[in-house]
């Protein structure tokens, strides 16, 4: 039986703490690098909710490409997932579902609770690698509707300049984010979707998927 058919009620297990602290409204000072960014206050309000970390203390650096591992770790720190209610057989490690994985990386444990929450990543995803705007927006989509229940929605998809260059499988997800108003397109129509998503770019999307919720209410 191998880990993925383990998870059962026998013992909670108490896992490395990673870097990204959970959600709390601490007194932080404001990065001082988003003078010329479009998202400047949506990225703040995340940094004082906690959501989001820098660089370092003072800088965002919003221009700067996110890696899988980064994007993961995002997306499980927003929406505050993590592995209380899980119990597993033995301790699970990153490398029991992502053979590129490293155990003892800043990165482990949030690979773990992606896997336990269902993200549709690969076993080969390589936690190191750039990952680009459609792979971020669908494990977006796809958390971001489970964890707040959402309804399904009928959609008249919209017109996208560069849908040639769209992965088929991301299409949904993709128009669900444009109805929903999590992301938009540019002055072109154009998505790229095959471009490396920038940290601006994944917090935007965050905090409008975070407002998303807030106003919309779950399925009974």
């Amino acid at each position: 039986m191998n880990v993925r058919q383990n998870i059962m009620s026998l013992s909670v297990i108490a896992l490395l703490t990673i870097s990204f602290a959970q959600p709390s409204l601490a007194a932080t000072t404001p990065f001082t690098d988003l003078t010329h960014t479009g998202a400047k206050d949506k990225i703040l309000a995340l940094q004082q909710q906690g959501v989001i970390k820098g660089v370092d203390d003072s800088k965002f650096a919003p221009d700067e490409k996110m890696t899988a591992a980064q994007g993961i770790q995002l997306i499980v720190n927003a929406f505050d997932l993590n592995l209380a209610a899980i119990k597993f057989i033995k301790a699970p490690q990153a490398t029991d579902y992502y053979s590129k994985a490293d155990n003892d990386a800043w990165y482990a444990e949030s690979l773990i609770i992606a896997e336990v929450h269902g993200f549709e990543l690969p076993a080969d995803l390589d936690p190191n690698a750039e990952w680009t705007k459609e792979q971020f927006i669908h494990q977006l989509m796809k958390v971001m509707e489970s964890k707040g229940n959402l309804p399904m929605i009928k959609i008249a998809p919209v017109e996208i300049q560069d849908q040639n260059e769209l992965t088929a499988s991301y299409q949904g997800s993709v128009q669900r984010a444009l109805a929903r108003g999590i992301l938009s397109l540019d002055k072109d129509k154009k998505l790229h979707p095959q471009k490396a998503i920038t940290r601006e770019e994944a917090a935007e999307m965050i905090y409008n998927a975070l407002a998303y919720l807030k106003s919309h209410k779950p399925l009974n």
